[in-house]
């Protein structure tokens, strides 16, 4: 039976997280299925910031660090981000980037195996990724082995030189999602400490980091978990690591006693000495009031909806573009993949761009990939639907075929 759009409709009417789509702001007329580079602003967040700004900044001033609770903000942060991931609050800090925090990550990995050299990663692994661990590795003469994106390369790449395993847990171009558990016990096994980059899971993934006994973790808080552009990212390390810890950004808030001033380094205890400097408290606030919007909120039912987004997708795919040249980069299974899909094209930069034009957001990545976030708190059945028709009729009329839509610009 092929699918309509009345079958979208009805899905919608029957989903239990319909109304989550109230909590966000979103364009009129506009789907977006790019959650996955940027999540969609939650409708309160302006309030909130105008209280920030106003109120805690303009009025407060520096007293608003005692007074407003600035001060403790990343520890209450980090407590809202652990629940969706599988951790405990204590295990969790919330400042920089996810970049800065995975060259925290690794050189404290690094130190806490040594007499290995070896830091184990996939060829398709996220550029900063990649250039993190050479930047690691040249301070650290350590060499970075590359496997090819499957697991059994990554297990069969483990060794007794491996010291740390670093891997996304989500690809980002695939959509492709490792098995997280199976994985880090086979690394244990190695002698190995494995990092799980969740960029592409948390606030759209079932992520149980305690359960599969992870080492160390990072994300970002501007996907799925709506925090707005460049909010701060966090990092999680197990607690039977804290107390050995080091890593080597040995900033003053991530001081025993900061406002001690003293002037030799005393790294604070638990989680607070993954942090560094200031955190941005701005940005901070606005993840803080994002991540309101998961309280109450099962994720495993989030995740169920991600794969039943995901398979509409690739149903409505195959009925509606056969014939059109485009090729499936993700996981048919929505057992092995994120909460994206991810399409093949050789016009597919200009795909996008007509489909933007169209008022349909989704991306480009290099070389080929049209990817679509399908982040289920606010994407809908029924925009599925009608993104794989648009698709449809950009193709039948060549409408992809203007000097406007191939004509890259500087973000895809």
């Amino acid at each position: 039976m092929k699918l309509n759009r009345e079958h979208s409709i009805a899905l919608d009417a029957e989903d239990q997280l319909a109304a989550y789509r109230g909590k966000f702001a979103l364009p009129e007329q506009e789907i977006y299925l790019d959650g996955n580079s940027l999540g969609a602003m939650p409708a309160h967040l302006p309030a909130r910031m105008q209280q920030a700004v106003a109120s805690e900044w303009g009025n407060g001033l520096i007293r608003s660090w005692n007074d407003a609770g600035w001060i403790d903000l990343p520890q209450r942060v980090a407590a809202k981000i652990a629940r969706l991931i599988g951790a405990e609050g204590d295990e969790v800090m919330v400042g920089d980037s996810t970049s800065v925090n995975l060259f925290k990550a690794l050189a404290a990995a690094l130190r806490l195996n040594p007499g290995r050299k070896v830091i184990l990663t996939e060829r398709g692994n996220f550029p900063t990724d990649l250039y993190i661990a050479q930047g690691i590795a040249g301070l650290f003469d350590a060499e970075i082995r590359y496997v090819d994106s499957d697991e059994a390369s990554v297990l069969a790449a483990l060794d007794e030189d491996v010291s740390v395993l670093m891997l996304t847990h989500v690809n980002y171009r695939s959509g492709r999602i490792y098995d997280m558990q199976k994985i880090t016990a086979m690394a244990h096994a190695a002698g190995a400490l494995c990092i799980w980059d969740l960029a592409h899971s948390a606030g759209a993934v079932h992520v149980e980091l305690n359960a599969a006994k992870a080492d160390m973790a990072v994300g970002c808080g501007y996907k799925y978990l709506n925090g707005g552009p460049g909010a701060p990212a966090f990092v999680f390390v197990a607690s039977r690591h804290l107390d050995d810890v080091r890593q080597p950004l040995s900033g003053w808030h991530g001081h025993a006693q900061p406002f001690e001033f003293l002037q030799e380094y005393q790294p604070a205890a638990g989680i607070n000495r993954m942090q560094c400097g200031t955190p941005p408290l701005l940005s901070m606030i606005a993840l803080d009031a994002a991540l309101e919007v998961f309280e109450g909120l099962d994720m495993q039912q989030l995740r169920a909806k991600s794969r039943a987004l995901g398979d509409l997708f690739i149903r409505l795919v195959d009925e509606k573009l056969a014939g059109y040249d485009f090729g499936i980069a993700s996981p048919r299974d929505s057992a092995l993949r994120g909460s994206q899909v991810a399409l093949t094209h050789a016009q597919g930069y200009a795909i996008v761009q007509a489909l933007i034009a169209r008022g349909i957001t989704g991306d480009f990545r290099m070389p080929d990939i049209l990817r679509f976030g399908f982040a289920p708190l606010y994407v809908r059945f029924v925009d599925v639907y009608d993104t794989v028709e648009a698709i449809a009729e950009i193709m039948e009329k060549d409408e992809w075929n203007q000097e406007k839509f191939l004509t890259k610009k500087a973000v895809t």
